[in-house]
């Protein structure tokens, strides 16, 4: 069954490359080939085509091309489906596309024309260098902006997510580990109609808070401990990527409370800066200035907000972006705004996204206030914030691990809109 009607598609096409106006240029965009598993002899990793074909053609089949002639247009190629394929994966489905036996053909067709390949790499085809950044350019602009069939599909992926969250929550308590929490959360996606997860599954509790990318273990909840998920369920592609912090029983502690407020006021500062116009760095540094001011409120950080943003204290407890572009796979398209060639910091941290917002665009908003052992023992960085970080102060907060709170923005005329509001926080 398709997962895009044709309109889209050719929409999208239309949209892709309509300010390409070199009418002798070749673009092929390659689904590419599964990876095979070391030492699994005939086994592979499951295949996942490349994003540029995947949205410009919603065909998931291994080895397709599509090609782009301005001359004459579109032309996909497919494999046809095989006897192997019948046989093992029980396939059905009719091609749509050209015989990709055909394509060498059609290539020779158009001998002495510049060629772009985008996506997956094209056997035996080489990419004009100096046009390349150009044209993926272009289509990555086209695929910043989501159109309704994506915004209905992350819907789906979110509503999944959202019984996904319902359902650890139910069954955090004292004695459950990390594990069990994911296998219930992760059941309960599929259940609702997730095909997959858009990534791995974190779950840390205790201090496994404090670890960004923290894999699920055998560690059980204990009574004080609070619950970082950060989990998304995902639909022909498309996933939500949301983070919650929860307490191991009914409420947190005070002490809990107050750096969960935080995150929250972090939370709320910065999706209110989702603005059509907004620069992307904005957004980071408004979660960055509620987080220095409620440091130094509590003690642990000394001078005014502005310093401790300029000399990057603060990225010791908020040490990643704000946030990036979802939707179609949990990194989607992000990059720069023409002219910036080399990654910005901001308070600290390189951003994902170096762009202003326009409309149409899915980012996440998930600032995070952490404890992390290996920022704040690491020798360097005593020795460079000596004067500004209050160590002793500093103690009573690390065994609380870390707190992250992330949504799903969309960009719209009207201000943002939370498509991941009907996960409570």
């Amino acid at each position: 069954m398709a997962v895009f009607d044709a309109q889209v598609l050719q929409e999208r096409r239309q949209r892709s490359f309509r300010d390409l106006h070199d009418n002798d240029l070749i673009v092929l965009v390659g689904a590419g080939h599964p990876i095979h598993k070391p030492g699994g002899l005939d086994q592979t990793y499951p295949f996942i085509p490349h994003p540029d074909y995947y949205w410009l053609t919603g065909s998931r089949r291994v080895g397709g091309i599509l090609a782009f002639d301005p001359q004459d247009g579109w032309t996909h190629f497919e494999p046809p489906i095989s006897a192997a394929e019948q046989l093992w994966e029980g396939a059905t489905d009719p091609v749509d596309g050209r015989d990709v036996a055909r394509f060498p053909q059609w290539l020779e067709d158009r001998t002495n024309r510049s060629v772009v390949v985008l996506g997956a790499a094209i056997e035996g085809v080489e990419s004009d260098s100096e046009r390349s950044a150009e044209v993926q350019s272009l289509l990555s602009k086209a695929r910043r902006h989501k159109d309704s069939a994506e915004i209905d599909l992350i819907a789906r992926a979110v509503s999944a997510t959202a019984a996904g969250h319902a359902k650890a929550r139910e069954v955090i308590r004292p004695g459950v580990s990390e594990r069990q929490i994911q296998i219930e959360m992760e059941a309960e996606m599929f259940r609702r109609g997730a095909d997959n997860t858009g990534y791995s599954t974190i779950v840390g509790t205790g201090t496994n808070s404090a670890v960004l990318h923290f894999m699920p273990s055998e560690r059980v909840v204990e009574p004080n401990d609070m619950v970082l998920i950060d989990s998304g369920g995902a639909i022909a592609g498309y996933t939500a990527d949301v983070t919650r912090t929860y307490p191991a029983g009914d409420r947190f502690t005070l002490q809990q409370q107050t750096l969960y407020d935080l995150v929250l006021e972090a939370l709320r500062v910065s999706t209110a800066a989702c603005q059509v116009g907004a620069e992307w760095h904005a957004v980071h540094h408004a979660s960055a200035a509620v987080f220095a001011q409620g440091l130094r409120d509590w003690g642990i950080l000394k001078g005014s907000v502005d310093e401790l943003l300029e000399n990057e204290a603060i990225a010791l407890f908020f040490p990643h972006g704000v946030g990036h572009m979802v939707g179609l796979g949990v990194r989607d398209v992000g990059g720069r705004a023409p002219g910036r060639e080399e990654p910005r910091r901001s308070c600290g941290v390189t951003v994902r996204v170096d762009l202003p917002l326009e409309e149409g665009f899915l980012m996440t908003v998930e600032p995070g206030l952490y404890f992390v052992p290996a920022l704040l023992d690491n020798p360097t960085r005593r020795e460079q914030y000596r004067d500004v970080v209050d160590w002793e102060a500093l103690e009573v907060w690390r065994p609380l691990g870390g707190v992250r709170i992330e949504d799903n923005v969309l960009i719209t005329a009207a201000g943002p809109e939370v498509l991941t509001s009907s996960i409570p926080k």
